[in-house]
């Protein structure tokens, strides 16, 4: 009698063992498109199309955004972001939320000298990384001018910025102080300019209030930017600012943190 307890007591243990320390295995989320639904480079309705995601192709889900929009990957590797509407997509699985923060969520970009470290880091590590202008927001081969400062904020900080470098410039103006003097400027706040008309200061207005912002790039403090802005460059860089045509060009400058 002794030798049957000790047996289902083993046996006992051995179920609770493999029950308690062999979890099942989560599905990941995918989803099928119902019908074509647009993929697009950020989570909203305004964002640059990739082009339509055709009905029966099968998706990965990444993260699901908010109540609208999810981040996916396509069959083809794409990444983008298409609507949560059960019209165009049905799910399986356990749809991941996202917990990265975006730039118009308020309060949560702090200004610390920990983070400017992070966001900096992050951008040298892409030095010598090739220009493209309109480069795809989706992958890290090449970059345009905001698409590079819009990386690095997102690999440091895990927050995405406007994708284009006026919106970051208007993002800037709407959460902080700016300054049109980059002498007063910190490292890790962003520098705006306008276009290219020579080296001379005498090619540019003394007031540049209503001039368009076509270049944006991250101070680093000492006269220094971060930057990319032609092939012929070599891509990503860091160029000095005092007496060049960047000087001349400066339309304003501000952090992109609170």
């Amino acid at each position: 009698m002794k030798k049957q307890w000790t047996m289902m007591l083993l046996a006992t243990t051995i179920t609770l063992g493999s029950t308690t320390f062999i979890p099942e295995e989560a599905q990941a989320a995918s989803a099928v498109i119902v019908s074509s639904v647009n993929l697009r480079s950020e989570p909203n309705t305004s964002a640059a199309s990739y082009g339509y995601v055709s009905t029966g192709e099968t998706v990965e889900i990444l993260s699901k955004v908010n109540s609208y929009w999810y981040k996916v990957r396509t069959s083809s590797g794409k990444v983008g972001y298409i609507s949560t509407s059960s019209r165009y997509v049905s799910t399986t699985g356990t749809v991941p939320v996202s917990t990265s923060t975006t730039a118009s969520s308020s309060g949560t970009l702090t200004y610390s000298s920990t983070a400017v470290s992070k966001v900096i880091a992050a951008g040298k590590a892409y030095l010598g990384t090739p220009y493209e202008y309109g480069s795809d927001r989706s992958t890290t081969y090449t970059f345009d001018c905001s698409d590079f400062v819009r990386q690095a904020f997102k690999d440091a900080l895990g927050v995405t910025l406007p994708s284009s470098s006026r919106t970051q410039g208007d993002y800037v103006k709407s959460i902080g102080k700016t300054s049109t003097n980059w002498h007063d400027l910190k490292p890790g706040d962003l520098m705006f300019f306008m276009s290219y008309k020579g080296g001379s200061a005498s090619n540019y207005p003394s007031n540049k209030a209503g001039q368009t912002i076509t270049h944006v790039g991250i101070y680093l403090g000492d006269g220094k930017i971060l930057h990319t802005y032609s092939k012929d460059s070599g891509g990503v860089r860091i160029d000095s600012i005092a007496g060049r045509h960047w000087e001349h060009r400066f339309i304003f400058g501000g952090s992109a943190l609170r």
